[in-house]
């Protein structure tokens, strides 16, 4: 069945990369991106299936080998060679079947809380939004600062941006839920350790086709802009402030000097919130999900630690030595190995066909 599977996705590249060669497919750019998105997709695929065909072949010419005395010992080692491959081969394909995450290519909304902790909770929760800003950068994505409560000492006691480019959710969706920290604080004069602890939400960025709101159901607000911004944030009201009036959810926005482009970036933040709260409601096994992201914000309900004197960052959703990582190199930006470990425990999670949540 797998098989017959694959031959159809082979049957299937050939035909996009037909189409591709036609000239004429460079004037519909929204046909150009769907094939080549479609193509990347399914590439992977026919090579890993190439190469499993080809080592079911190798097998076959050494069990022939087995029937040659001179050529025996030189066959059983072919044979074992070619049964490792294909074995790896079928592991590697059973894993790129697996059901794709349907939001894996969307912009991303990301919300982040100080929680228990106090000041200390709000220095490290701006050491994580300092951390996803490196990252992005990395990955070549765009985060912008929506809205952030920043205290005197330069901490964030809330703060959410979006994150806007290919792949933004498959990177980051893992990153859901309250960080903890173990450190020395910059306050503290007698160098005890402290542990604290900031929420980190998630969520992926609903476009327009997808949820629809009623103007009608909207009270929108303006102000002054707050905080950095010059004479400029003393003379406008480019400040939004909108409100769902049939759930009380309430969006801000002052990153902006355009008064149009802070209404613009508001009504989608608003947009992805309902359309979260709406998927929630229709999928039972998923209901409560932003609430069962952030937890409590205390120290318990923890799905990492940053070990300062230690230097190491520990993923409790992962075993073994796979847990640990260096912690320096994580807050300058380098989560790479941290969300391929993460990728690669749920797809195994999913292969012994578990839920494949962490």
């Amino acid at each position: 069945m797998m098989e017959q599977k694959l031959e159809g996705i082979v049957l299937r590249l050939q035909e996009i990369e037909r189409q591709l060669s036609d000239p004429a497919v460079y004037g519909d750019r929204e046909r150009l991106t769907k094939l080549h998105r479609e193509q990347k997709e399914l590439t992977p695929l026919a090579e890993a299936f190439a190469l499993w065909r080809r080592a079911k072949e190798d097998e076959a010419a050494a069990r022939e080998m087995l029937s040659d005395p001179e050529l025996r010992e030189l066959g059983q080692e072919e044979l074992e060679r070619a049964g490792e491959e294909a074995q790896a081969q079928e592991e590697t394909l059973r894993r790129l079947l697996l059901p794709r995450d349907p939001n894996d290519d969307k912009n991303v909304i990301l919300e982040l809380r100080s929680g228990t902790g106090g000041e200390e909770a709000a220095l490290f929760a701006a050491d994580l939004l300092r951390m996803y800003t490196m990252y992005a950068e990395r990955k070549g994505f765009s985060l912008t600062i929506v809205s952030q409560n920043v205290t005197e000492l330069g901490g964030i006691k809330e703060a959410v941006a979006t994150v806007e480019g290919e792949g933004a959710w498959s990177r980051l969706k893992f990153e859901a839920g309250t960080h903890r920290v173990q450190r020395v604080p910059e306050t503290e004069s007698s160098g005890r350790i402290q542990t604290s602890a900031a929420t980190v939400a998630v969520m992926p960025e609903a476009e327009e086709v997808e949820f629809t709101i009623d103007p009608r159901d909207l009270q929108i607000d303006t102000y002054r802009s707050s905080g950095a911004g010059g004479q400029h944030v003393n003379k406008t009201e480019s400040a939004i402030r909108i409100t769902h009036l049939p759930t009380g959810t309430v969006v801000e926005c002052q990153d902006e000097r355009s008064q149009y482009k802070n209404k613009d970036r508001a009504m989608k933040i608003l947009r992805s919130r309902l359309y979260e709260a709406e998927r929630e409601k229709q999928t039972a096994e998923r209901s409560a999900v932003r609430k069962s992201q952030v937890g409590t914000g205390d120290r318990s309900g923890k799905i990492r630690t940053y070990n300062f004197p230690q230097n190491r960052l520990t993923d409790h959703r992962l075993s073994g030595e796979e847990k640990n990582f260096n912690l320096s190199a994580a807050l300058g930006g380098d989560l790479d190995a941290l969300v391929d470990a993460l990728h690669m425990a749920q797809q195994s999670a999913l292969l012994r066909g578990e839920s494949g949540e962490l």
